[in-house]
């Protein structure tokens, strides 16, 4: 059968760029904070990379056997998710977690809502977020040999004092890729040029949290306060990789600018009010939660209807 007489999920992209090309892409853009994360960080970094992708390639090749589906793993997307999920763990954390956050990933976030295209939040967030709840010691425990104590958001929410350049250039206790906001930042210009990603939803969510911090935070226009803010909990990494994810962000262009602000608006909660000191992957997951919601109200009529009844 041609390729174009072919019936298949979404995401459905008018682009002559494959899936495969994309996540390629995808990887390609990662690399920098990837290659900076083991560069910080050390051996059991590279360990958890490896074994948290290769356990979500592997347990959506099982899956596919199980089900006797075709085998999707030559699109890339368990790389992708597996690359994302070990970015959000701990530098120190130990093997064994990136396993089970890749089973949830892949297993119970994506194969079982019908593959790619068809999970309603982003897998890699989605096993971070479970295992925050289930191993929350470990998920929280961001000591090094080269870093101890609270990471520089926790501090900064604390009171302390934080040096913004280490912050930014990468070398401060954190999660794997969250650190290097240059390293994320190269990799998010490598898309947007290779036309993977715009700046709609990553823009205005910056841009809405930005002004949320200054309204809210307590500390007005205090550049110091807002670029700690930007650098540290994996806020680049979120809105540049995750946020922009196809299958899970709205498809309609004001449901992105919608999307943006709900997630700038979003973690400013829970950064300012709440409990922690990150929100990000919350913001994110409650983002993909309610995109049904904004695309249905976002999505532009078509020529002689209004309000869903014909004229």
């Amino acid at each position: 059968m041609s390729d174009f007489m072919k019936v298949s999920s979404n995401p459905h992209i008018r682009s002559k760029m494959s899936t495969q090309i994309i996540m390629l892409c995808v990887v390609i853009a990662l690399l920098p904070t990837t290659v900076f994360g083991i560069y910080n960080f050390g051996l059991n970094a590279l360990i958890l990379v490896i074994v948290t992708v290769l356990s979500c390639v592997l347990f959506e090749y099982l899956f596919d056997l199980l089900v006797h589906k075709n085998i999707t793993i030559k699109d890339g997307s368990a790389v992708v998710t597996g690359l994302l999920l070990a970015l959000n763990l701990p530098p120190n954390a130990p093997w064994w977690i990136g396993v089970i956050g890749g089973f949830f990933a892949i297993v119970v976030v994506k194969m079982l809502f019908g593959g790619l295209g068809q999970n309603f939040m982003n897998p890699a967030l989605g096993g971070r977020c479970f295992l925050l709840l289930a191993f929350t010691s470990i998920m929280t425990d961001f000591a090094t040999d080269a870093y101890s104590g609270a990471t520089p958001l926790a501090a900064l929410k604390a009171g302390e004092h934080v040096n913004v350049f280490k912050m930014v250039t990468g070398f401060t206790s954190g999660t794997i890729g969250e650190t290097s906001m240059i390293a994320i930042v190269l990799g998010a210009i490598f898309l947007m040029l290779m036309g993977i990603i715009d700046l709609r939803i990553p823009g205005t969510y910056i841009l809405t949290f930005v002004v949320f911090i200054v309204l809210f935070g307590g500390r007005g226009f205090d550049f110091d306060f807002i670029a700690a803010h930007l650098a540290g909990g994996g806020l680049m990494l979120g809105a540049f990789f995750m946020a922009t994810d196809y299958v899970t962000r709205p498809i309609t262009i004001k449901g992105q600018y919608v999307f943006g602000i709900l997630l700038g608006v979003l973690t400013g909660i829970f950064r300012i009010f709440g409990a922690s000191a990150e929100g990000v992957s919350y913001a994110i997951i409650l983002g993909n939660l309610l995109t049904p919601l904004i695309e249905k109200y976002t999505m532009p009529h078509a020529f002689g209807r209004k309000g869903g009844m014909q004229r």
